[in-house]
């Protein structure tokens, strides 16, 4: 099994991705526990002064006026674990609770938040285990962290509360971790906040988001294809002169793989023949256009992503001359805007895909097809229902567009009087990217319906490989009605695992 090395740098995505997506094990390196053992010395020489230090000796977010004195801070730290695991709702997904368990060590190990090495070793321990605490949907502002989401990670360190085991069965924390030989940790000064004050969860569905985009905007480029192919429409518009002269690297990029699939087609240039259109729809021309800013725009995620990766979130931070400092990078605004701006670019892409599986199945716009698609149509009804699906996953997806990071609302007695949100834009872009799944499984299912019906042209060898994968995983080609769930299960399974890509790929070579 793959392991993943924490040490005092930032990880990568693809480390983030191997432990929250294939349970990758992890592993702290000896700069890391050196680091964090320094840190601890700065933090044990501030408890032993006089002197009040946030996080060290005093309260919390309103309560900080109070020193708290040496006898009570194990209880502080505990309590502050237990108060905060106020979450509420349905339990969130295995792989955002192991993102966010790990990009917590990952920032404990960074040497800036004081926490001893033994905490940071038992994190590690829980997800070697697959130990996952049970977090609920409900409970982060994405500010001063994550916090309610973290809590509950960190009653699991303690021992308290529930969490699922490797094989997903809800069990007792104390239970779980004396099955693993895992001890609980009592947590000391400092500890119980530098678990909970990180931008880990907003941040770890942003670089899962990014992982599942990267399929989906080259899976948009095929589909598209496919459906200008179906279209008799023209690929002259595709020509990279034209996209050189708005140089937006995106929209280059698409263009350059919608030309690839339809190299050798058939089906293309036929728009001069019985309906002559000077022109085809902006949904087919502009195709390039809509997708490649929906690339440019993860571009600029992925920047704040990596910069987010690099970054030690929490307060105070133990600086390197040894200074232990109050600060705001609590503040999760760089991650929930791009979250945001991500749920926009989703939106307007399926949207563009809905409106040409609608052009596809309308025989007054698809230029000598069937109505619907349909084998018999009037006995057949074909794919009009389909569509219906798309149009209302589309209509969510623009719901799903109202930006989450607009809407602070004060807490903590307005000592935390400006939030991000982050945490509920990255749940809907979750959402979101779903959806764009599934409407581009209905578009590639209807497109490639359509090409097949265009008897007597070829399509091009890349679309026909697209094709016969679709088929082969069990996708139906045209024919009577029969029930169309099965067909769009199969593929929504197809896209989301990168089939159509992976298809048109065996002809064209990878994609941009």
């Amino acid at each position: 099994m793959h392991t993943v090395v924490v040490g005092t740098t930032s990880v990568t995505a693809s480390d983030v991705l191997a432990v929250a997506r294939d349970g990758a094990r992890v592993e702290l390196s000896e700069d890391a526990r050196a680091a964090l053992a320094a840190a601890r010395r700065t933090v044990d020489a501030l408890a032993a002064k006089p002197e009040p230090v946030y996080g060290v000796s005093t309260g919390f977010g309103a309560l900080a006026t109070r020193h708290i004195g040496p006898e009570l801070r194990t209880r502080l730290q505990r309590n502050i674990v237990r108060s905060h695991a106020a979450g509420m709702g349905p339990r969130v997904e295995r792989e955002v609770v192991r993102a966010l368990m790990f990009l917590r060590l990952k920032t404990v190990c960074s040497g800036h938040t004081g926490v001893r090495p033994e905490v940071a070793q038992t994190m590690a321990d829980l997800l070697n285990a697959g130990i996952t605490p049970v977090v609920h949907e409900y409970g982060s502002l994405g500010c001063s962290g994550d916090l309610a989401p973290l809590s509950h990670c960190a009653l699991t360190l303690m021992g308290e509360g529930e969490a699922e085991d490797a094989e997903g069965v809800v069990r007792p924390a104390a239970e779980l971790l004396a099955a693993h030989g895992i001890d609980p940790v009592e947590l000391r000064e400092k500890e119980g906040l530098a678990l909970l004050n990180g931008t880990d969860g907003m941040l770890g569905m942003l670089l899962m988001a990014l992982a599942d985009l990267e399929v989906l905007y080259k899976t948009a480029d095929v589909t598209a294809a496919l459906s200008l192919e179906a279209l008799l429409g023209t690929d002259r518009v595709l020509a990279p002169e034209l996209h050189a002269i708005r140089p937006h690297p995106g929209q280059a990029a698409s263009a350059a793989n919608m030309l690839a699939v339809l190299r050798g087609s058939e089906l293309t240039g036929h728009h001069q023949d019985d309906a002559p259109r000077v022109q085809d729809a902006y949904s087919v021309r502009c195709a390039p256009q809509v997708a490649g800013a929906g690339r440019d725009t993860l571009a600029h995620a992925r920047l704040v992503a990596e910069r987010e990766l690099a970054a030690a979130v929490d307060n105070p931070v133990v600086l390197p001359d040894g200074r232990v400092e109050s600060n705001g990078n609590f503040h999760g605004a760089p991650v929930a805007y791009v979250l945001d701006f991500l749920a926009i670019a989703v939106a307007d892409l399926a949207s563009i895909a809905e409106r040409r599986t609608d052009r596809l199945l309308d025989k007054n716009r698809s230029h000598g097809l069937p109505p619907f698609l349909a084998d018999d149509p009037g006995v057949d009804s074909g794919l009009m229902i389909a569509q219906y699906t798309q149009a209302a996953l589309v209509s969510e997806l623009k719901r799903l567009a109202v930006p989450a990071s607009v809407d602070s609302i004060p807490s903590s007695a307005m000592q935390e009087d400006h939030v991000s949100m982050g945490w509920s834009a990255a749940r809907k872009l979750r959402t979101a990217v779903d959806n764009l799944a599934r409407v581009l499984a209905v578009e590639l299912y209807a497109a490639t319906r359509a090409i097949e019906l265009r008897e007597g042209l070829t399509p091009a060898p890349a679309s026909r490989a697209a094709i016969d994968a679709a088929r082969a995983a069990g996708i139906g080609g045209p024919g009577p009605d029969r029930h169309l769930a099965p067909d769009l299960a199969a593929a929504d399974a197809f896209v989301r695992a990168g089939g159509a890509v992976a298809a048109v790929e065996t002809v064209t070579g990878p994609l941009a």
